[in-house]
């Protein structure tokens, strides 16, 4: 039997590649976006922090310059927070345009997949066929001789 190859391999393997590439970029976006959510979430706490220094502050003997800076931190939290929740935005845009180029890159690769199974099936018809004409001439052949 004749060997099965593939003339659009070379295509296909860079096809391999490419989804590897995407999806190695896809998982770099994908810590990119949790290590901005993990910021987010650490000045969320901070700010909480913040809150609850500031009630207690509120609670015993008032010392007004500490309860205006607690005030002033507050704030400063609200500004860093806005300031983050931008950035987590970009990560999760950045996210989604590295999960479209890995889905496409995915379906191209899929494509020329199926180009090689089909090519594939076409091959191992033929070499049946091949096969078939090959035992039909020596049949032939056998009872050819047999006859004389």
């Amino acid at each position: 039997m004749a060997r099965f190859n593939y003339r659009m391999q070379s295509i296909l393997n860079i096809k391999a590649k490419l989804e590897d590439q995407a999806k190695m970029e896809f998982a770099q976006a994908r810590r990119r976006l949790d290590e901005e959510e993990a910021k987010l979430d650490a000045l969320y706490q901070r700010k909480e922090h913040y809150e609850e220094e500031g009630r207690h502050l509120r609670e015993d003997k008032l010392y007004v310059q500490d309860i205006l800076d607690n005030k002033e931190a507050i704030l400063k939290m609200d500004e860093y927070i806005a300031n983050q929740q931008v950035w987590v935005k970009r990560a999760e845009d950045m996210l989604e345009e590295a999960r479209l180029r890995l889905q496409d890159a995915m379906q191209e690769r899929k494509t020329y997949e199926r180009l090689r199974e089909k090519a594939f099936e076409d091959f191992i018809r033929e070499e049946n066929a091949r096969e078939s004409k090959e035992i039909d001439e020596l049949t032939s052949y056998v009872h050819g001789r047999k006859a004389k």
